[in-house]
């Protein structure tokens, strides 16, 4: 944990270019278990920031703090577009999840997560199961999608927001929402990614699918017969729709002038490396639904759930996100903006609204 407190001193914290608006930023550790965390807190206005916990070993603290300082602000945005009474925040804790994980760590995480005191609440995102929520939730109350808040897993919830999403995007594009043929290449098999795989199987589109995870790309190949690329050229793949669902910064410099798609639609978090990113795909023709509204479905059942198990509200609200989307694209055309750009005008708006009050 000493190259935590060497690496990300306080001066590379207020400097740092993506800390914007920030509220609280919490470097988080426990020798005992070995957890090494940050939690940031990017804005309250709407209510608790509410936000998952990623783990994953990144290759210094630095891009830790990133990662977290810019999904945070993500997670802002999202919420306020979903129409949730809640912030934006987000925790990433510095580990394998396949090496490094355990019960104790999770545990410990719950214990920093409950000294906020209720102005952050967490949730199951990258690297997490169901079952490490509900070792956090031993600890803490500010916890959700666990089985006594609720629904349990949100994956569910985002890969049917996301196909919703797909389904709007077809239609603003080729004039109709129907996938029967359309060949899409999904890049990303986890749980979200997989079960979106899965929906565009049984809509009837051509998949070509790829991951980093061996054994996902051959179940996927087998329940879907899928095309396996490696996941380094799936934005390359000749087909209708690119589905980026794995981690973000895919659309940058470098590969949005090799993208072969019309549409990019995607679970992933933070696709646009930069905002530059978003005019180039706009310049090439190429139309990006923004990730932020696209994969709000996770987010949206871990904030509505009741305990006792009736999704009827969440399905309904998820659902929407293809109206939300079909009114970016007509607002982005009429005001000549992108997508992302009209995304962030709804959710400040509301933010603006909230503060005038």
């Amino acid at each position: 944990m000493n190259a935590l407190h060497t690496s990300v001193h306080h001066s590379a914290v207020f400097d740092h270019p993506e800390m914007g608006e920030h509220e609280n930023i919490v470097f988080v550790q426990d020798k005992e278990t070995g957890l090494s965390a940050i939690i940031a807190v990017h804005d309250t206005t709407l209510g608790p920031a509410l936000g998952g916990c990623r783990v994953w070993p990144y290759e210094t603290p630095g891009h830790a703090l990133t990662d977290a300082l810019r999904l945070s602000h993500g997670m802002t945005y999202k919420n306020s577009l979903a129409g949730l009474d809640l912030g934006g925040g987000k925790a990433v804790i510095i580990a394998d999840p396949r090496k490094d994980k355990s019960v104790e760590l999770m545990e410990a995480f719950g214990r920093h997560v409950e000294r906020l005191a209720g102005t952050y609440i967490t949730a199951e995102d990258v690297g997490v199961s169901p079952d490490d929520m509900e070792a956090v939730a031993r600890h803490t109350e500010h916890v959700r999608g666990t089985s006594d808040t609720g629904l349990g897993d949100p994956s569910p919830y985002t890969a049917l927001g996301v196909f919703e999403g797909i389904k709007s995007s077809a239609r603003h594009v080729f004039g109709s929402s129907n996938l029967q043929g359309k060949k899409i290449s999904l890049q990303g098999l986890g749980h979200v990614g997989f079960d979106v795989a899965r929906q565009l199987h049984e809509a009837g589109a051509d998949l070509t699918v790829s991951d980093i995870h061996v054994p996902a790309v051959l179940r996927a190949i087998e329940a879907f017969a899928a095309t396996a690329v490696d996941p380094a050229e799936a934005h390359m793949v000749d087909a209708d729709i690119f589905v980026p669902c794995a981690l973000g910064a895919g659309l940058n410099a470098r590969t949005i002038p090799q993208i072969q798609a019309r549409i990019v639609a995607g679970a992933a978090n933070n696709q646009l490396q930069t905002p530059a990113d978003g005019i180039a795909l706009k310049k090439r023709g190429i139309l990006y639904a923004p990730d932020y509204a696209i994969n709000a479905g996770g987010v949206i059942s871990i904030a509505l759930a009741k305990p006792g198990g009736c999704d009827t509200k969440v399905r309904e609200k998820t659902i929407a996100i293809g109206e939300t989307l079909t009114a970016i694209f007509d607002r982005a055309k009429r005001e000549e903006a992108t997508p992302e750009q009209i995304a962030d005008r709804m959710a400040e708006e509301r933010l603006s609204n909230a503060n005038s009050v």
